[in-house]
């Protein structure tokens, strides 16, 4: 499983009149809500029309449902998908055949479909769909790793960050290390391009520290030259950046160690930072942190936190 998932949701699975008892639609909503809060998106088909449904009073939505639903837009955990069929559905099982049209090479589930079980029965055959009374049976469900191990491969981090860097609002990289003119760091101009060619274009930050080396090797370029890692970011990273419609915030710190992804989103920590390897062998281990260490770490990383002394910032372009 990603660290990251996306689902998409029949509009039955909030209707209370598909369930025994308001209370049992509760409960699955409140499982669902957590999952979606911390680790996971939902589709939002049709260019907003799936959202558009729970304002309509013409259904016994449950209230958590629609506070759910309010709660993912807020976050930015709804992602808008344009129409993928012709016809508008029609009902429930229509909504279902939209969600799975939206499953493409391009932007395939990383989730599933989440339905009641009358709309599974008319996708008995389709794994992807599984009713919301028996999600611990699905592989795209359960269990939903905190980890995952890969390879220090731009295919690898592709991979896995897709779904993040697609999605995101906000993003920052944090690496005391990063410097897109060392060959380890090659790719980290392709790794960004992914987070482009959309509007609003998303916040980007890059956080690294003002040295070079480590232990006696330790050098401080910047005491003879104030522009070097400026210059060295802007020669290696503009031209990517400006194609993909994007605009970066580059922050020198005096000293932290530790490497992380941090997005609206999610948080990632990342042990050996964003450089590659062509080596298949050289394997990393990811986790997902929880929402209140993902908080402060960027609070960590805020100008004015006072946990690091800030050296330099700059834009590139």
């Amino acid at each position: 499983m990603p660290l990251l998932a996306d689902y998409a949701i029949t509009p039955d699975v909030f209707d209370i009149n598909s369930y025994t008892s308001e209370e049992v639609c509760g409960l699955h909503l409140r499982e669902i809500s957590e999952v979606m809060r911390s680790e996971g998106l939902v589709r939002d088909l049709r260019s907003g029309e799936w959202r558009g449904l729970f304002a309509d009073g013409g259904r016994s939505w449950h209230r958590w449902g629609k506070e759910l639903v309010g709660k993912l837009a807020k976050q930015g955990r709804l992602v808008g998908f344009r129409p993928a069929l012709t016809s508008a559905p029609a009902d429930d099982q229509g909504w279902c055949a939209e969600a799975l049209a939206t499953h493409t090479d391009e932007h395939p589930l990383m989730g599933g479909v989440i339905a009641t079980k009358s709309v599974k029965e008319e996708y008995a055959k389709e794994p992807l769909v599984f009713p919301v009374d028996r999600l611990s049976g699905a592989k795209w469900w359960a269990p939903r790793d905190s980890s995952v191990r890969l390879a220090r491969t731009l295919s690898d981090y592709q991979k896995h960050l897709n779904l993040i860097l697609r999605c995101s609002n906000s993003i920052l990289f944090i690496d005391p290390h990063l410097d897109p003119a060392r060959q380890g760091y090659r790719d980290f101009g392709v790794l960004l391009a992914r987070s482009g060619g959309r509007s609003p274009a998303p916040k980007i930050e890059i956080h690294r520290v003002c040295y070079e080396g480590s232990g006696p090797d330790r050098r401080f370029p910047m005491k003879d030259d104030d522009s070097y890692f400026e210059r060295r970011f802007h020669d290696e990273l503009e031209g990517s950046l400006r194609a993909a419609g994007l605009q970066a915030e580059v922050f020198v710190w005096d000293d932290f160690h530790d490497r992380y992804l941090i997005s609206n989103l999610i948080g990632i920590l990342l042990p050996n930072g964003f450089d590659t390897t062509t080596n298949p062998n050289a394997i990393t281990t990811w986790a997902r942190l929880r929402r209140k260490d993902r908080d402060d770490i960027q609070l960590e990383f805020e100008p004015n936190s006072m946990r690091h002394h800030l050296y330099k910032r700059f834009f590139i372009p």
